[in-house]
């Protein structure tokens, strides 16, 4: 089968496509043929070395896929045949990928294969994070850093599902638009975005603020909540790790919480795949509708790789072997 493949750690450019022998499922996996994969940061970042998961040259890229089931272990909820989505840590940029059941989803047929890739990774983790770690109420408002990618626009997305009001921070115009299309009430540029929040909230600020840049945003997202506001610390494209001056914490009695979803779902056995249950009737919600970048082929891995380092990726990009 054709896989796309790092050979050396030197970014998207070191991805090439090659033959390689076909998966076997092992017990309690599930073979899948795929039809779409997601690309994700940590693909960029694996395909840079620099992702604290470093497997040995050459492997397969690719964390979150949608397709069909070719073999499925017996008691498992899955048959041949069956549309899903699913999670692996790499692999999925491939024609077939073997994966625990446990990580497998079911998909509704009323949800495409190329915005079905785009679930597993951002809208779970965006389902954690605004539930359990942000603890997001009807009528509250999400501030929303990087909104434009595939991390924000799940945000704004399951966001508006839960009844918030959405305003969301963006690098430019064109991505302004962009994000009021996908379901954004407001955006403004990162440029100055602070006092720009501080108008459109009447001076009281944000009760939450999704931030998966880091970087030099992050002070003025504290300084953007409201009493009792929460700031959700998802990542860090911007490549810095900022650090919190806690007395701004004491002053204003608002919170910095860490949005580890992996870390969290691993340590509990069956835990994505209830995540996936409470994010199923989101799917239903007329806000709910992932929007992808662009579709590649499995040759042009590389291409969609190199879109998301540059920052160019709206919502996000798959690939189609």
């Amino acid at each position: 089968m054709r896989a796309a493949r790092v050979t050396r750690t030197d970014g998207p450019s070191a991805v090439e496509v090659a033959d390689v022998p076909e998966p076997v499922a092992g017990p309690g996996e599930v073979l899948i043929e795929v039809k779409a994969a997601g690309v994700n940061f940590p693909d960029l970042l694996l395909s840079e070395g620099k992702y604290q998961y470093r497997p040995d040259v050459p492997f397969t890229l690719g964390g979150e896929l949608a397709g069909v089931v070719r073999e499925a272990p017996a008691g498992s909820e899955f048959s041949p045949g069956d549309r899903v989505a699913a999670t692996t840590l790499t692999g999925a940029f491939a024609e077939l990928v073997a994966t625990n059941a446990a990580d497998v989803y079911p998909l509704p047929d009323s949800v495409a294969f190329d915005k079905g890739a785009c679930l597993p990774m951002n809208y779970l983790t965006m389902t954690f994070a605004l539930q359990l770690r942000g603890q997001l109420r009807e009528g509250e408002t999400v501030l929303v850093q990087g909104a434009a990618g595939g991390i924000g626009t799940a945000t704004i997305q399951l966001a508006k599902a839960m009844g918030a009001h959405v305003i969301s921070v963006v690098s430019s115009q064109e991505k302004a638009d962009f994000v009021k299309t996908v379901g954004s009430d407001e955006a403004v540029l990162a440029d100055g975005f602070k006092d720009a929040v501080k108008e459109l909230t009447g001076g009281r600020g944000v009760d939450i603020v999704v931030d998966p840049v880091g970087g030099d945003r992050f002070t003025d997202s504290l300084r953007s909540l409201a009493a009792h506001g929460r700031l959700l610390v998802i990542g860090f494209t911007a490549g810095d790790i900022p650090t919190v001056k806690v007395n701004r914490l004491l002053l204003n009695n608002i919170d910095v919480r860490g949005v580890g979803w992996g870390a969290y779902a691993m340590a509990r056995p069956g835990y994505f795949r209830e995540e996936w249950g409470r994010l199923l009737p989101f799917l239903d919600s007329e806000f709910v509708d992932p929007p992808v970048g662009g579709r590649f082929p499995l040759e042009k891995a590389a291409d969609a790789l190199a879109g998301l380092a540059g920052r160019a990726v709206l919502g996000k990009n798959v690939i189609e072997p």
